[in-house]
């Protein structure tokens, strides 16, 4: 009876001692933002300039440390965006939200952590992962476009997915063309779009409040049917991952290699890299193919990068800041918020 408690206590040890650890997910602690350092008056204009701005919820973290942050309820008269962009509220008060094409930064981390895992290779055909008549595009003007091609934005299609230019040669946003990386991801990897999600993203860092929905019928043509379901401090986390270079609380999710990639400048916009925003260019060629001749974001740093969707979804990233600010909600009426928010976080913020 001795042999077998010792056998058994001995395999119990070393269970616990081989068995894999489960992922470290990112947290947030809170601080007092005077401590931090920032200014606290002009903190508060920033607050009260974002929640003009039909904000539902804004969060500011620094190194790690919640400086500011705020949920607030829709008002009355919102029964049409809560029909179409929200599945719930949280017990910490927060929206969970459809955050639009803010998506589509999550998806690139996907794709980078699907090139880690030798599951795709992006300088291949999207034919060779979907089959031919993925597009309407001749067979042979289809069979040139890459997966690549979806990342950075410049397949050459309309967002009918008929041929417009030859691949490479010009940004153009478009959404339905993006979509196609979902099924690609699927095909690469074997796997549902949910799974790869929750395996390869949500679970290491932590993001309990995320996950894919079906849109409701009134985005039944935008040609990208699924939309991400996720709360701020969620979309925070996704930030940090990219402070961090692509690890979540010492654990490796994607390489600081594919963290580069997705933040490098494309031939085609220098404001985009893949599926990212950029700030600092010269110039910015923005969805609809307007081309203003400054950053993406005058008053911020130029190191900022951005996750933007319809809406005012905001997920800004500073890494020489340490800084994430993510903004959820309606659509802000100020169509200049990105200036206005920024201009007035750069005056409450520590000096640099």
């Amino acid at each position: 009876m001795m042999l077998v408690r010792t056998v058994l206590r001995y395999s119990l040890l070393a269970w616990i001692f081989c068995a894999p650890a489960l992922p470290a997910s990112i947290e947030f602690s809170s601080v007092d933002p005077a401590k931090a350092g920032w200014n606290v008056a002009a903190l508060g204009e920033v607050v009260a300039y974002v929640q003009s701005q039909r904000t539902t919820g804004f969060l500011v973290v620094q190194d790690r440390r919640v400086i500011e942050e705020q949920n607030w309820p829709l008002p009355p008269g919102a029964a049409g965006f809560a029909q179409n962009f929200t599945h719930g509220t949280y017990a910490h008060g927060a929206l969970q939200e459809d955050v639009a094409s803010a998506q589509k930064s999550f998806v690139a981390i996907l794709a980078g952590v699907a090139i880690d895992k030798g599951l795709l290779d992006i300088s291949k055909p999207v034919s060779s992962y979907l089959g031919p008549g993925w597009s309407k595009a001749a067979p042979e003007q289809e069979s040139r476009i890459t997966v690549r091609n979806l990342l950075e934005m410049n397949s050459g299609l309309t967002e009918g997915l008929k041929y417009e230019a030859d691949d490479g040669t010009k940004f153009f946003y478009n959404t339905p063309a993006y979509a196609m990386l979902k099924p690609v991801l699927e095909k690469a990897s074997g796997k549902t779009l949910d799974e790869i999600t929750r395996v390869w993203l949500t679970e290491p860092l932590g993001m309990t409040e995320t996950l894919w929905r079906q849109r409701p019928g009134a985005f039944s043509g935008v040609g990208n049917p699924t939309g991400l379901y996720t709360t701020p401090r969620d979309m925070a986390k996704l930030g940090q991952l990219l402070l961090d270079r692509g690890k979540s609380s010492g654990n490796r999710v994607i390489s600081s290699e594919q963290v580069a990639a997705l933040l490098q400048r494309s031939p085609t916009n220098p404001a985009y890299g893949r599926l990212w925003w950029l700030n600092g260019s010269s110039y910015t060629l923005r969805p609809a193919g307007i081309r203003t001749e400054t950053s993406l974001i005058p008053a911020a740093p130029a190191d900022l990068v951005a996750a933007l969707g319809a809406q005012d979804r905001k997920i800004y990233v500073v890494p020489g800041r340490k800084l994430i600010v993510v903004r959820t909600g309606q659509a802000a009426p100020d169509r200049n918020f990105d200036q206005e928010v920024w201009s007035r976080i750069m005056k409450a913020a520590p000096k640099h």
